[in-house]
């Protein structure tokens, strides 16, 4: 990519981090803003930021491998889970995001390849040495901290949009606030096979991680982003009674104190250990 054009892709990565900040802020006014526009602005940016970010370091064809892996398989187990149960659990999605394709939301898809696109360059930041070729032993340990990091993610969201927003519905509950366990061991298995396949290929065509310092932490401020925003929760004092799937009774204050010290503890580990690692050495 030609060096005068770097300018204009780091305005546009961090006009993209606004617009997800904002979509941040705005879900604090659900009920008075539209929830369509809540969600696209959650999903929209975070995937324009994997594509843009994503094609100076892979290239536009790596970029774009990665992100037919993430909606690909990412879009496979969602529909077999909603026929099956497996291997997220049985659940179902009600209408707050939006079009539907085979009773999958459109959008909820685009959640892959954003955040699962940031989870990806931190685990290659906490690796270390991005610019060596993918050994097999690389191939391997990238996608299972990837793999954890992305998972972390969910684990601090998932019970807010099913029993606060009411995104999805899990029809048998679960033991963590109406989720299931299952749906965690399903998300881990669904980005290991995304991030497995697409380290196979960066293996299979010796690609190596073109990945500056500088790129490293503007990834690290988005997934830091959404962690902190999660923080934005805790504004609303009142608590509220909302029932699960299974008609069990919770109270939106406790979700979201379970949220925020996920975000905290979880996401924040895994952020602040990235960007030390970031800072240690070149990448």
């Amino acid at each position: 990519m030609p060096s005068e054009r770097v300018p204009q892709r780091e305005f546009l990565l961090w006009l993209l981090l606004l617009l997800y900040v904002c979509g941040r802020f705005l879900q604090l006014g659900a009920g008075r803003v539209p929830t369509l526009l809540i969600v696209l602005l959650h999903v929209g940016p975070p995937a324009l930021f994997a594509f843009v970010h994503g094609r100076s370091i892979y290239r536009t064809r790596g970029i774009l491998v990665f992100i037919a892996l993430s909606l690909g398989v990412g879009g496979f187990f969602e529909s077999l889970s909603l026929r099956t149960g497996f291997p997220f659990g049985r659940y179902y999605f009600t209408d707050v995001m939006g079009p539907k394709l085979f009773e999958l939301p459109v959008l909820l898809v685009l959640a892959y390849v954003g955040m699962g696109y940031v989870s990806w360059v931190l685990a290659i930041l906490l690796l270390g040495h991005a610019r060596r070729p993918f050994t097999i032993k690389r191939v391997v340990a990238l996608p299972l901290i990837a793999s954890f990091i992305m998972v972390g993610w969910d684990l601090a969201m998932d019970p807010v949009w099913a029993n606060i927003d009411r995104a999805w519905v899990w029809k048998d509950g679960g033991a963590y606030f109406g989720v299931p366990v299952s749906n965690y061991l399903g998300w881990y298995l669904t980005v290991f096979v995304t991030y497995q396949l697409f380290a196979l290929y960066l293996r299979s065509r010796t690609v190596t991680s073109k990945l500056t310092v500088e790129q490293g932490w503007l990834a690290i401020l988005f997934y830091g982003v959404c962690a902190s925003g999660n923080l934005l929760l805790i504004i609303p004092k009142r608590s509220l009674l909302v029932t699960d799937g299974t008609g069990k009774h919770w109270f939106s204050a406790d979700i979201i104190g379970a949220c925020v010290i996920v975000s905290i503890f979880v996401m924040g580990s895994f952020a602040i250990l990235a960007w030390l690692r970031a800072g240690e050495s070149e990448i």
